[in-house]
């Protein structure tokens, strides 16, 4: 895959003319073009380089252009291929287009009319790719910095300074919603891959039956199913950086896997014979405890020493309490709509300096949305703050709470400390699993809501005014 600024052409011609005519007319700074006399030279080089663009003499000594180019489109998906052939050709080059080449050319062709077909087909290809890029990277739309000024973020916006120029693997550690997605895409803006793409995936969603076809990619007849062939990951990741989100949850089997990849950065596709070349930047989030998970024997030993050359932990919110007024600065501006201006009231704010912040920066962020929906004249009050609500609508003595506050809140905590595990959580509760159920049901929590809940025992009660 070449990259989005720069042409990646292979030529496949057996006259030395035609190639030496491509090589010194067509070459330029922003496109790099390789040339092959026969099909053997073609996936020789196939396999240690990515191409945009493929133009395919249709008449090749060593094999037929039409059977060629079928098994080009296995071999390298997502390319554009162009014939050139000669008058006597024009038909079969015709069947190759409803076959998916993307143009031909006949012999003697002017050098304008092939640039016009060059910039076409790689128009083309880029938003095939940038489709597919969005495909994997739609839900992870974040801005490459940290908001705030305490000690830890001016730490970690250091260790992001130091690791980013370099190739080394980056594990970042840390609680769920700490902004660890943030710290990955700031260490690919100041990478010098910057202008190559970002592939993020998270561990946890991969679906356990494809894992390494989605990763890897597969050739047509792989297994049931597989009609054509596919990039997995690692090839759309190509001079860019993937960033794997959780993990601590990819199975031993995958982990050993991209362990080799790491160690050789080569890979072979599900079904395919050959290897091929990558260069791959990889960084790699968890909220687990991997050296923990290493002696229980969940996590391969070897690949966790591998990932963890440059470990960059993030805070919780928690700690870091002086940075909230400019997060809420932040997403009061980000979140709001139609050029509408938000503000939030001095109690509202001191609510939210608080909170124990169970769910750190995403939660609050979660909050500061659904509070701009519940805003009064554009501002947001105590009673929009979730933890408020219910003691805002049903005001009392100060200090008291409920039984039913009290029992929800010490689930929420339990879930919380056993990050969702409901077995666990219902062990130490003393109570059965069908009866955690029934309560998280009852009081509309669910494993990821509990785990982010807070208690709302310690949030005075009283304050039901801006």
């Amino acid at each position: 895959m070449g990259i989005f600024n720069s042409i990646e052409m292979l030529v496949v011609d057996d006259e030395l003319n035609i190639r030496k005519l491509f090589s010194r007319e067509l070459s330029s700074p922003g496109r790099t073009i390789h040339t092959a006399g026969s099909a053997a030279e073609a996936f020789e080089l196939l396999r240690k380089h990515y191409y945009d663009i493929i133009v395919l003499d249709i008449r090749l000594p060593d094999a037929n252009g039409l059977e060629l180019m079928a098994r080009l489109q296995e071999t390298v998906p997502n390319v554009a291929i162009i014939l050139i052939t000669g008058y006597a050709d024009v038909d079969n080059a015709v069947e190759a287009m409803k076959n998916g080449a993307y143009d031909y050319i006949t012999k003697p062709f002017s050098l304008d009319r092939m640039e016009q077909v060059i910039e076409k087909a790689y128009q083309r290809v880029r938003l095939q790719r940038e489709n597919e890029l969005l495909r994997h990277n739609t839900d992870h739309q974040v801005a490459p910095k940290f908001i705030g000024h305490s000690a830890s973020v001016q730490h970690v916006r250091f260790l992001i300074e130091k690791a980013a120029p370099t190739d080394v693997p980056v594990l970042l550690t840390g609680e769920s919603g700490t902004g660890k997605n943030v710290a990955a895409a700031a260490l690919h803006a100041k990478s010098k891959r910057n202008d190559q793409p970002l592939i993020i995936k998270n561990c946890g969603a991969f679906d356990k039956e494809l894992l390494r076809s989605e990763l890897f990619g597969y050739i047509k007849g792989a297994f049931t199913g597989a009609e054509r062939s596919h990039d997995g990951l690692l090839s759309l990741a190509h001079k860019g950086t993937l960033f794997f989100d959780e993990v601590g949850e990819l199975t031993l089997e995958l982990q050993g896997a991209l362990l080799r990849v790491l160690e050789t950065q080569r890979f072979r596709r599900v079904g395919d014979k050959d290897e091929r070349c990558v260069d791959v930047r990889f960084i790699f989030a968890t909220n687990k405890d991997l050296a923990k998970e290493v002696e229980a024997g969940r996590f391969h030993d070897a690949f966790y020493h591998r990932i963890n050359v440059f470990n960059i932990e993030l805070p919780p919110l928690r700690e870091r309490r002086e940075d909230i007024p400019s997060l809420v600065e932040f997403f009061l501006m980000a979140l709001a709509k139609d050029g509408q201006e938000y503000k939030i009231s001095p109690r509202a704010m001191q609510q939210l300096m608080d909170n124990p912040w169970p769910g750190n920066v995403r939660e609050l962020k979660n909050i500061i949305e659904r509070g701009i929906i519940l805003a009064e004249n554009n501002i947001i009050n105590v009673k929009a703050l979730p933890f408020c609500q219910k003691s805002c609508q049903n005001p009392r003595e100060p200090g008291f709470s409920t039984l039913e506050e009290v029992e929800r809140s010490h689930i929420s905590m339990i879930m919380h400390a056993v990050q969702g595990n409901k077995s666990r959580a219902a062990q130490l509760l003393g109570i059965g699993r069908k009866t955690l159920y029934r309560k998280l049901e009852e009081y509309r929590l669910d494993g990821a809501e509990a785990s982010k809940s807070v208690l709302s025992t310690h949030i005075g009660r009283s304050d039901t005014s801006a």
